[in-house]
């Protein structure tokens, strides 16, 4: 879990100095998963929930953005076992009603407090990471154009998604 490390470049002797637009209030969050089935390539979907710091706007994802797990149900046209961790959206009254409504093609099971090493998005984001070090945005909409990109890149990659199965020493192995 090592950070990423990014390096800038400048003349001899100058700070390198980046102009950006704006006020800098926004920011861009990402919800993904990523789907494994035995004798298929891995698929890994996301969603972004852009800010842009205007007044009544949503912060972040609420618990009524399961469109990804739809989306993801669809794709697959298969039933799903989603494994996540403990974020106040996923344990809220709504979300559980949800996941009751959908046991037929749904079932969830939470992830021990302070265990990323379980939880394979965290390997991607990882990716996405080291993919953005070097790369500066100077609005949201760049911002979001270079995740929308870099994300894009690392979803018709499989071999890059099964990394983030065998980091924490996992498997998939057919019936």
């Amino acid at each position: 879990m090592k950070p990423p490390k990014g390096r800038t470049w400048a003349l001899r002797g100058a700070r390198p100095v980046v102009k950006v637009h704006g006020r800098g209030n926004g920011r861009v969050n990402v919800a993904g998963v990523v789907c494994y089935r035995p004798g298929s390539r891995p698929h890994f979907f996301y969603r972004l929930h852009v800010y842009r710091g205007r007044k009544g706007e949503s912060k972040s994802f609420a618990w009524s953005n399961w469109d990804l797990m739809i989306a993801a149900h669809q794709q697959l046209d298969a039933p799903l076992v989603w494994c996540w961790d403990n974020l106040n959206v996923h344990l809220c009254p709504q979300m559980k009603q949800f996941i009751g409504e959908h046991d037929d093609w749904l079932r969830v099971f939470q992830m021990p407090s302070y265990a990323p090493e379980l939880n394979l998005a965290e390997g991607v984001w990882s990716l996405l990471k080291r993919s953005i070090a070097n790369f500066v945005a100077t609005d949201l909409n760049g911002l979001v154009r270079i995740t929308k990109r870099k994300l894009k890149k690392i979803q018709f990659r499989p071999h890059l998604i099964d990394g983030c199965l065998t980091e924490p020493g996992l498997m998939i192995e057919p019936p």
